[in-house]
């Protein structure tokens, strides 16, 4: 075989070979979107608000927080930890009735703390946090960003329209999504932890939000500020 045509071998082969990446590439190009919106939900349509429509560089910044946090493993609780963390939630709860502010500033910290029991990044890094657990509970994420808005808004933000009693309080009821995905046991926990918590359903007001839940002391949150009107901290 003469040298021209081992050349030309290897280029028709290296064209071959550059046209099936293309086709690769086209191929999974159009499906990153959808996927995206699939795993990230409402997070996704945050994101394109936030890059003035533009759904490219939305899904650059989503990709990227996959890549960062995508292989993030969650820890376990204790049983001892999740019964200590359910017990802060219902009593923030309880103590929104009279001091809603103070009670959505300790639903902030209780949320911080507990996604870095699970192994989210620290408390301390807000941003980085928030992006870690928008890749693994994109669809009650924002319910901490509105608490964590709520409780950082100075009071004379808060009088001149800022956040008002009821924003607060749909804010603590929109973080009791993520509270409940965090503290509740995983699949690998075994189903003991899961039983006594159906047990103990009646005492863990703050947890459930069914007319069982609605009847014990405190309550949810909803029900638990239409009883008394929530005074301004």
């Amino acid at each position: 075989m003469s040298t021209g045509l081992i050349i030309a071998l290897i280029v028709i082969a290296a064209v071959v070979v550059i046209i099936a990446a293309a086709m690769t590439l086209r191929a999974r190009g159009p499906r990153r979107g959808p996927n995206l919106k699939r795993r990230f939900g409402p997070e996704y349509d945050r994101a394109v608000a936030r890059h003035d429509g533009d759904a490219k560089a939305a899904e650059r910044e989503l990709t990227e927080r996959v890549h960062r946090h995508g292989d993030l493993r969650e820890r376990s609780l204790e049983p001892a930890e999740r019964e200590r963390y359910e017990a802060r939630w219902t009593a923030a709860q309880e103590r929104f009735v009279d001091s809603p502010r103070e009670a959505v500033a300790e639903a902030d910290r209780l949320l911080a703390e507990l996604a870095g029991a699970r192994g989210f990044p620290d408390g301390g890094q807000y941003e980085e946090q928030l992006a870690a657990l928008s890749v693994h509970h994109a669809h009650h994420v924002d319910g901490y960003r509105r608490v964590h808005r709520a409780a950082h808004l100075r009071a004379e933000d808060a009088r001149d329209g800022g956040t008002g009693t009821e924003d607060m309080r749909e804010a603590m009821v929109a973080a009791r999504a993520l509270f409940e995905e965090l503290v509740r046991p995983g699949r690998h926990d075994g189903g003991r932890h899961e039983d006594r918590r159906h047990e103990d359903g009646h005492r863990r007001a703050g947890l459930n939000g069914g007319r069982k839940a609605a009847n014990t002391r405190g309550g949810h949150l909803p029900w638990a500020v239409n009883r008394r009107q929530a005074k301004e901290s």
